[in-house]
């Protein structure tokens, strides 16, 4: 059974940074790419991120210099290191595997975990 689950959400402040984490099972992790996806409220989801197996990384623009995504093939774990957080990047933060790349689509994704970015 494919799991994802995600955690290291929380309210923060602009300007601060908060590290996403998402533990992967049931599926050959080191094989396949991994990313991130959100959805901010009232809005569709987003693709945020992509790695490779082999550690290449993708970048939507909104994010690019600001958050980094990477993984622990050895720990079946994804991460996201989220920086100079703004109000806009509040949303349900989902890690995902399927789907091309670049696509907010997927074939499994877990069951998020919430940022929000406010003073």
């Amino acid at each position: 059974e494919v799991q994802l689950m995600e955690s290291g959400g929380g309210l923060v402040q602009p300007g601060g940074s908060l590290r996403l984490s998402c533990a992967a099972s049931g599926f050959a992790f080191s094989n396949v790419d991994m990313k991130w996806v959100r959805q901010a409220p009232g809005k569709d989801l987003q693709w945020v991120a992509t790695i490779s197996g082999g550690g290449v990384t993708y970048y939507w623009d909104s994010v690019r210099g600001r958050f980094t995504i990477s993984r622990d093939n050895e720990k079946n774990t994804v991460y996201l290191q989220m920086n100079s957080l703004m109000p806009e990047d509040t949303a349900m933060y989902y890690c995902a595997y399927g789907g091309r790349w670049y696509s907010s689509k997927s074939d499994y994704r877990g069951q998020g975990t919430q940022v929000t970015v406010s003073s």
